[in-house]
């Protein structure tokens, strides 16, 4: 049998476009993105034996920091663990994709507003913490769009996905940007409070929810053949033992 008859539709339906080069590249926009968060952490100007109370006063820095690295982190995990589940991209994924690394290389600025204003408290620390609120809701919706366009094109994922797991994965994906998005109303009565609220969220995610309900082989049980055996298989009474005597 030549190559060509060998290839499946999809093969045939998506010629070079595996996951491979999308991977390498989002893989390097995430890897810049979470290197630029270091660069709010300066060293603090102190007098002598006021270093202590001078690396205290820098406390949001630290915060912010610790809370977008992980953050970005786990975005990298579960866009690993995502793409493990798609076989092949097309031109709409990729630039589903380019949205949802948008998001994640625009977060170091809302960092570097939340480290720095949270400290001064008043009406622009509501603004910084909205501002990163926002961010975050966006990058869940680009996350979210990842999800629905799989949905609308199945032929991507790997065999054995089942579409009831998908739109699982689609449902428990809306608790980002939901709560993202509430958030943005608790950052103008308290930017202390979204911190843990971030925490949370971050929390949630850690165990990759969505692709975790995407693992191929979960839902429904597959269904038994129902063929009928070859009639050549099945084994045929020796003549003799049917031999009137």
């Amino acid at each position: 049998m030549s190559d060509d008859q060998s290839e499946s539709p999809a093969d045939r339906r998506h010629p070079d476009t595996t996951t491979e080069r999308l991977e390498i590249f989002s893989d390097g926009v995430i890897a810049i993105a979470i290197t630029l968060l270091v660069l709010d952490i300066k060293v603090p100007e102190a007098a002598p034996g006021g270093l202590f109370d001078a690396l205290l006063v820098h406390w949001p820095a630290y915060v912010a920091y610790v809370l977008s690295f992980t953050v970005i982190g786990i975005m990298w995990v579960s866009h690993h663990s995502m793409f493990e589940r798609i076989r092949h991209v097309d031109r709409g994924m990729l630039f589903t994709n380019l949205l949802l690394l948008l998001g994640i290389g625009f977060l170091p600025f809302p960092t570097s507003l939340l480290a720095e204003y949270t400290k001064e408290g008043g009406s622009n620390s509501h603004v910084a913490a909205a501002v990163y609120s926002a961010t975050m809701a966006a990058i869940g919706l680009a996350f979210l769009a990842i999800w629905v366009y799989l949905a609308r094109h199945p032929d991507l994922l790997v065999e054995g996905v089942d579409p009831a797991n998908l739109r699982r994965s689609i449902r428990r994906s809306f608790v980002g940007p939901i709560v993202y998005t509430a958030s943005i109303g608790l950052a103008f009565i308290s930017a202390i409070a979204c911190y843990f609220v971030y925490a949370a969220v971050a929390v949630y995610f850690i165990w990759g929810p969505s692709t975790r309900a995407l693992r191929p082989g979960r839902g429904r049980p597959q269904v038994a053949s129902t063929e009928q055996p070859d009639s050549s298989d099945t084994e045929q009474p020796d003549s003799s033992d049917t031999e009137q005597l």
